[in-house]
């Protein structure tokens, strides 16, 4: 690959390596995610993922280039693997997505135009009335759901998703899936997503990267079905026994 920008690419990534106690979590890793697609990181625990999407959001060192081909405003909706919520915060979930939303600190109240907006938001990921709900005591999949109505809003350019489907039951998934569809069909979001849930990744995605540290196999869906990734990915394998 070469510093020349790719006109297709929303996020280009060349020769990323990164370094760690001189062990390399990451190496060499060129991979480019277009606009408008669902583009799907899979690996072994260990592969170096989170690494990549850390690099990706400037939040660890890294040797190589990482590069946006922003169009609009170059937003970007993140949510991460694991988020901890400090119990004795007292937070609701709309005090929570209004820090967005208004400029009013939110320890005045939320403005009848955010909480408006809020409701929308819990609506389209399945959460209908949890506005009022300490961010404390929700259960993990409701915390996963919150995060990613945080994430897009507003729309983000790019939308970052580590293992999204963690702690999800299936009608929570179903309303995952149905969020990712319907940015692909609009175009207007282009979707970075870390997984290990095979059978979602065939329903949604456009492209895969398997990472072991550096690209082993890349491709479309149909690349699942092949032997060397079945061998890299544990997941598949269960999944596979699962159905047998």
């Amino acid at each position: 690959m070469t510093d020349t920008p790719d006109p297709a690419a929303l996020l280009e990534i060349d020769r990323v390596t990164v370094t760690r106690h001189q062990e390399a979590l990451l190496a060499d890793v060129s991979l480019r995610v277009r606009r408008g697609s669902v583009h799907v990181v899979m690996g072994p625990n260990g592969a170096g993922k989170s690494t990549l999407l850390s690099a990706i959001l400037g939040l660890i060192a890294f040797d190589g280039r990482i590069a946006m081909n922003w169009v609009a405003a170059g937003r970007i909706g993140y949510v991460p693997q694991s988020f901890a919520v400090d119990p004795t915060l007292p937070v609701t979930v709309a005090d929570f997505l209004a820090l967005t939303r208004q400029r009013r600190p939110v320890c005045l109240g939320v403005t009848r135009s955010a909480r408006a907006a809020i409701a929308r938001l819990l609506d389209r990921v399945g959460l209908p009335g949890l506005g009022d709900r300490p961010l404390a005591v929700l259960s993990g999949g409701e915390l996963r759901r919150v995060l990613l109505a945080h994430a897009l809003d507003p729309e983000p350019e790019l939308l970052i998703l580590d293992e999204p489907t963690a702690g999800l039951d299936d009608s929570a998934v179903q309303i995952l899936d149905d969020i990712l569809l319907t940015s692909k069909h609009s175009g207007r979001t282009t979707v970075l997503m870390v997984s290990h849930d095979a059978e979602q990744v065939r329903r949604v995605a456009d492209r895969v990267t398997v990472l072991d540290r550096r690209v082993a196999v890349e491709g479309g869906v149909d690349i699942l079905a092949t032997a060397d990734v079945r061998e890299l990915l544990p997941s598949i394998r269960e999944q596979r026994k699962a159905r047998a």
